[in-house]
């Protein structure tokens, strides 16, 4: 951390407020050298993946590595550019780190998905993804608690945790409407709130959730579209 250029900055941006100084001058003098260090850096230097050797496949006789890939800590079987094969990947679980994984631990993660069972004639699974190792049924997914084992859970655990998680998105709920699917009226941290399609609205605090129809939403929905607010801006002196 530069104290000083901290400090620096904060004083400009005082003498911009005060009209002293254009900021479009202020912003180039620091963006521009930046901007070249940047891509300098993109250009020369190597990415830090934390890579650790954990030996050698047993059937395929490829490398396997532990390292940090682009959605965290993985596990990588081959690579391309030596052996002319597409690598494999497994994300490791929140009980496994680069440091101390074991080939052997390494290798049971290829085994992912596990097919625990069915429920309904559905396959429930077991997999570690992006945010982290889960259980799955159909379109349903849920969390595996940290101090669980993704690789040893059993189908009634997982069953567990499927209905638990099928029961609090259906509590969420408050209202649907069958003509406008994409519009919900949920139950959230914050108590209940307006969703259309990825966008999520506030509620009136005189307007009870239950009592909204759809027309309401779309009109609440405009309404704040309308009244957004604007970006403060500088004036180039």
């Amino acid at each position: 951390m530069d104290y000083q250029f901290t400090a620096k900055v904060e004083a400009e941006f005082d003498e911009i407020a005060a009209g002293n100084i254009g900021w479009t001058s202020m912003i180039d003098q620091f963006y521009v050298p930046f901007h070249k260090n940047v891509e300098n850096t993109m250009e020369t230097s190597e990415r830090a993946t934390g890579e650790r050797p954990l030996g050698i496949h047993p059937v395929s006789g490829r490398k396997i590595i532990a390292r940090i890939g682009k959605f965290g800590p993985m596990v990588q079987i081959g690579d391309e550019k030596e052996d002319g094969e597409k690598a494999e990947f497994a994300s490791l679980p929140r009980n496994k780190a680069i440091h101390t994984i074991t080939l052997e631990e390494a290798l049971e993660l290829f085994k992912l998905p596990r097919t625990l069972g069915d429920k309904d004639g559905v396959d429930i699974k077991a997999n570690v993804g992006k945010f982290g190792p889960y259980v799955q049924l159909g379109r349903t997914f849920a969390s595996v608690p940290k101090e669980e084992d993704v690789m040893t859970i059993s189908l009634e655990r997982a069953i567990e945790l499927l209905e638990e998680k099928i029961q609090a998105d259906a509590s969420k709920v408050i209202k649907f409407f069958s003509e406008r699917e994409d519009v919900q009226l949920l139950n959230g941290k914050y108590g209940p709130y307006l969703k259309i399609g990825k966008d999520n609205y506030k509620l009136p605090k005189d307007k009870s959730a239950e009592e909204l129809t759809l027309e309401d939403c779309l009109e609440i929905a405009e309404n704040q579209k309308s009244t957004g607010k604007t970006k403060k801006t500088f004036k180039k002196k």
